[in-house]
């Protein structure tokens, strides 16, 4: 099975210079990642488990909080729409979403639920021993989901992309995705998702869904161990979707692309420290060059070079418009 040639990489700089205000609509679920650190020297008497002499506590934007904070990395104008709480939880993520310049205003307090919080016990040397999550899991209605709907009219003006971050946690529903893709036709802007296979039925419409190799396989019953199952499963995806394009992530082996172009772009990275996010940065990365401009071909291609560098750093990160530069330009 062919692989895609990559676009030139004169092509790729001039892309990246244009992303830098390109606003972009985030609709998903904003999360909190808090993380406890400490060392580990002995096992406990109580039971085979380790114990972590607590040293500090690290807390980190996650799930759609995530994929703002990627977009406004790279220098894009992050738009975000989601529910939390009506707790410290909500106020920290407000707080660190704020630091990073990005707004608030879209963020629906519904305080019959709780912010999503992951906690995750870890050594110093970034291992993690366990995590335990908060969370409200039940879909928005009544009220809140009036408000988001509202909120998601008022923000996507003058966006140049949509982009729905899935989950499941209770702010992508099937009313709002109907006026997610009602907007995106609408206003001819490009309406992405990164998916979870339960509610696959809601993205009917949409211009580009990227699942990962496994959401994949749930999703049209079809194993992916090759590029030529990874194409059969791409376009049954596609088809169960009702989406324009499909792009599947599949971690050390690359991607698969099936849409207006259709192929293998290989991985590109080089050390794997920890994939946490990678999905929320490709999805942003996808999302932000194709609002700038870009082909499929173009936006896939940054957007595994950000996925490369992004897995070899600890917990859920991002990448700057240098960093990538500096793995797409060739040296002179």
């Amino acid at each position: 099975m062919s692989h895609l040639s990559p676009p030139h990489a004169a092509r790729l700089a001039s892309l990246l210079g244009q992303l830098a205000g390109t606003p972009v609509l985030v609709v998903g679920d904003p999360m909190l990642d808090r993380f406890l650190i400490g060392a580990v020297t002995r096992i406990s008497p109580e039971a085979p488990v380790p114990v972590v002499a607590f040293e500090h506590e690290e807390h980190r934007l996650g799930g759609a909080a995530n994929v703002a904070h990627n977009l406004a990395a790279l220098g894009g104008e992050a738009r975000l729409v989601g529910l939390v709480g009506a707790d410290e939880d909500a106020r920290t993520l407000r707080a660190a979403l704020e630091a990073r310049g990005i707004e608030g205003a879209g963020l629906i307090a519904d305080a019959a639920r709780r912010t999503t919080t992951k906690i995750r016990v870890v050594t110093n040397r970034n291992q993690q021993v366990a995590r335990i999550d908060y969370e409200s899991d039940e879909e928005a209605g009544g009220e809140a989901g009036d408000r988001l709907l509202a909120r998601a009219d008022a923000l996507v003006q003058g966006a140049r992309a949509i982009l729905v971050s899935d989950y499941l946690k209770g702010t992508v529903t099937a009313r709002l995705m109907a006026r997610l893709v009602e907007l995106s036709t609408r206003l001819r802007i490009p309406l992405l998702v990164d998916p979870k296979v339960p509610h696959l039925g809601y993205y009917r419409g949409a211009a580009l869904v990227t699942p990962n190799q496994q959401e994949a396989e749930m999703a049209t019953h079809l194993r992916i161990r090759t590029d030529a199952e990874a194409r059969v499963a791409a376009r049954a995806f596609r088809e169960r979707a009702g989406c324009d394009a499909v792009i599947v992530t599949r971690g050390e082996h690359g991607m698969w692309l099936s849409g207006s172009e259709e192929g293998a772009l290989p991985a590109s990275a080089r050390e794997v420290a920890d994939v946490t996010g990678a999905g929320d940065t490709v999805i942003a990365t996808l999302a932000l060059a194709l609002a700038a401009g870009g082909s499929l071909l173009e936006a896939a291609t940054l957007a595994s070079h950000a996925a490369a560098l992004v897995v070899g750093k600890f917990g859920p990160a991002t990448v700057t418009p240098g960093e990538l530069r500096a793995t797409i330009v060739e040296p002179t």
